[in-house]
């Protein structure tokens, strides 16, 4: 008996998963090690900040499509491979050995190399975890703890590329609507994003950051551009404690420009996780998997990497969940390749993919190229649609 494990319960290991529960591979042992039971779908989370979907509805059952795939469950986290004996080493759990290996773990905001950034700021990954301090910031509107009585509350996003861009307009809107509940102006509320480029939407081209930066300014959303975060500090001496988040934080640019704000998220450029560069696989500069473009590591065959968590060495291609969600199926077609002894077979991306980015309030922003279509209700319907028509897979498995 072969053993196949998979690391991570990210897109490309969902739609492999449901595939290997439909197609098994024979003789083989499948094992599923994640953190999560419920794994985040990207398309969907903008929505459930700005109110449009609850949790359910963005995020797939880990457990119920672990029972469908007839997967092992481990609920642990990875933190290391032991590659010369083929083991996957975890917090709580003994070493699990494997045959083959697939990783799909994502990526997280670079953070650590800003004094006060990981200590006084929010990352937007790992998902989990920015999703429970968004539920206390709501919980803390609700009973207005959260709103300063004596100036407007202030919201800081560090990072303007197209996850910045995105989160800025769904708190936005979620605020919005909050206040208006309330009886409070929206001018109680402001809205900082800061970004080193001069432009927003960093991998895109200059026509389609602009459209966005006039977008952004139109929702009343302060730009802070070419400015580069140098620390976060707090306002006033307290410990470092939950209850930090409650109490405001001075953002420092290196310009000079400080900023006052009460909730600071972070949502910059992806970083690897710091033991993937300890395990002796081969990486780009950024400690993320080199893989080939049969996803399999360019060092260790045996291992498969994609999503966030992998560069493809020929085909390099943004951190984005829409890359993702392709590498699925070439992934699931290559594991049960290399499960018979055949070769695997060369996956390739496509060049350019389609941002439909939404404002958060019922409208949405369709990018291709250096064309930027919208804001409209009818994106909005057919991003919906889309983003529903891909959970809908993952529904009534268990």
């Amino acid at each position: 008996m072969k053993e196949l494990v998979l690391m991570g319960g990210g897109h490309s290991h969902a739609i492999a998963l449901r595939l290997l529960g439909m197609w098994p591979l024979s003789g083989v042992r499948m094992t599923l090690i994640t953190d999560v039971v419920h794994a985040p779908y990207s398309g969907m989370l903008p929505g459930h900040i700005s109110g449009f979907y609850d949790f359910e509805t963005c995020h797939i059952n880990l457990i119920d499509l672990a029972k469908f795939a007839k997967a092992n469950l481990i609920l642990d986290r990875a933190v290391g491979l032991d590659l010369s004996n083929q083991r996957v080493l975890c917090e709580r759990n003994p070493p699990i050995a494997f045959d083959w290996l697939s990783i799909d773990i994502g990526s997280t905001p670079a953070i650590m190399a800003v004094p006060g950034a990981a200590a006084y700021t929010i990352p937007a990954k790992p998902v989990p975890l920015f999703l429970a301090h968004w539920e206390k910031f709501l919980a803390a509107l609700q009973s207005d703890r959260a709103i300063p009585p004596d100036r407007p509350l202030r919201i800081g996003i560090v990072g303007g590329g197209a996850g910045g861009v995105e989160l800025s307009l769904a708190i936005a809107a979620r605020l919005e609507t909050i206040f208006q509940t309330k009886g409070l102006s929206a001018a109680q509320v402001e809205m900082h994003l800061f970004h080193r480029q001069p432009t927003l939407m960093s991998g895109y081209s200059a026509r389609i950051g602009d459209r966005l930066c006039q977008l952004l300014t139109q929702r009343g959303i302060h730009l802070h551009l070419q400015e580069s975060v140098s620390a976060v500090i707090p306002e006033s001496e307290y410990p470092c404690d939950p209850n930090t988040w409650d109490l405001p934080k001075i953002l420092h640019c290196q310009s000079g420009l400080t900023v006052v704000c009460d909730r600071i998220f972070w949502v910059t450029h992806a970083t690897a996780p710091q033991w993937i560069q300890q395990t002796g696989l081969a990486t780009d500069e950024q400690g993320f998997i080199l893989i080939d473009n049969t996803l399999r590591s360019v060092s260790h065959p045996e291992i498969f990497a994609t999503g966030d968590i992998a560069t493809m060495m020929k085909n390099p291609r943004p951190k984005a969940g829409v890359f993702a969600v392709r590498q699925g199926k070439p992934l699931f077609d290559n594991l049960r390749r290399v499960s018979l002894g055949k070769l695997p077979v060369p996956f390739y991306p496509q060049k350019r993919h389609l941002a439909l980015i939404g404002t958060g309030t019922g409208e949405a922003v369709a990018v291709w190229g250096n064309l930027c279509v919208g804001p409209s209700t009818a994106l909005w319907h057919w991003k919906d649609w889309l983003d529903r028509q891909f959970m809908e897979q993952f529904i009534g498995l268990g």
